[in-house]
């Protein structure tokens, strides 16, 4: 067997998919347009999720690449209306404070077109609520170990998960209670996790409103060189 064809020790070959010119032309145009639908939703319906929608969403958000394989990340889901509820008071608390002299004027002017204030009681009504944590470093037999680019990794993990809950016909929010630590503190999570992000996920609520934004062109964010 020549060199080129023998596999490296702890490799394999990739298969690559071998979709024909259209085929990718239209498959990312496809993918545009339906990712071009997803909006952030604040109105949930009660309507429960079916059996392993969540864990399949999840599994696809821990595709993300990681350097160097780290995977640090953990998604802690919350079903239960009694820590719902305890994170919904926790949020709000913080939430609170924010909007009453932690944030700037020019940041709440920028929020007004959204129509937000303090109150979360989509934390409550969404059946799950899913809360993002980054391992800022690796607990081994042998102590701490190094996680590289954590933040990067796991901001790209959160990006497939919004992704994927839009791909399932679920509708989600990124939510961002600052600060959050009160989210490891709630589930009891390890000092070396930290809480990156908070999505409540269900249906929309029938007539569910959202405010008429505008996406930038491509001419505003992407130039050749």
């Amino acid at each position: 067997m020549s060199s080129i064809n023998q596999i490296k020790e702890g490799f394999l070959f990739y298969e690559p998919k071998n979709y024909n010119e259209e085929q990718v032309k239209y498959r990312s145009a496809q993918f545009y347009h339906e990712l071009n639908g997803r909006r952030s939703i604040r109105q949930f319906s009660a309507k429960e999720i079916p059996e392993g929608v969540l864990e399949n969403m999840i599994k696809a958000a821990a595709t993300a690449p990681s350097g160097a394989h780290k995977q640090p990340w953990f998604f802690g889901v919350i079903t239960s209306p009694e820590m719902k509820k305890k994170v919904r008071d926790a949020a709000e608390k913080e939430e609170y404070e924010n909007y009453h002299g932690r944030m700037s004027d020019n940041w709440l002017k920028d929020l007004e077109k959204f129509g937000t204030d303090w109150h979360k009681p989509f934390l409550e009504v969404a059946p799950a609520l899913i809360v993002i944590f980054k391992q800022t470093y690796e607990e081994t037999e042998e102590g701490k170990a190094k996680n590289y680019y954590v933040n990067e990794s796991v901001g790209i993990a959160a990006g497939i998960l919004v992704s994927a809950i839009h791909k399932a016909g679920l509708v989600t929010l990124t939510h961002t209670p600052s600060p959050m630590n009160f989210l490891a503190d709630l589930l009891d999570r390890p000092k070396n996790e930290k809480p990156f992000l908070l999505l409540p996920v269900g249906f929309p609520e029938d007539d569910t409103q959202v405010p008429l934004l505008k996406r930038k062109g491509l001419n505003e964010i992407m130039k050749y060189y």
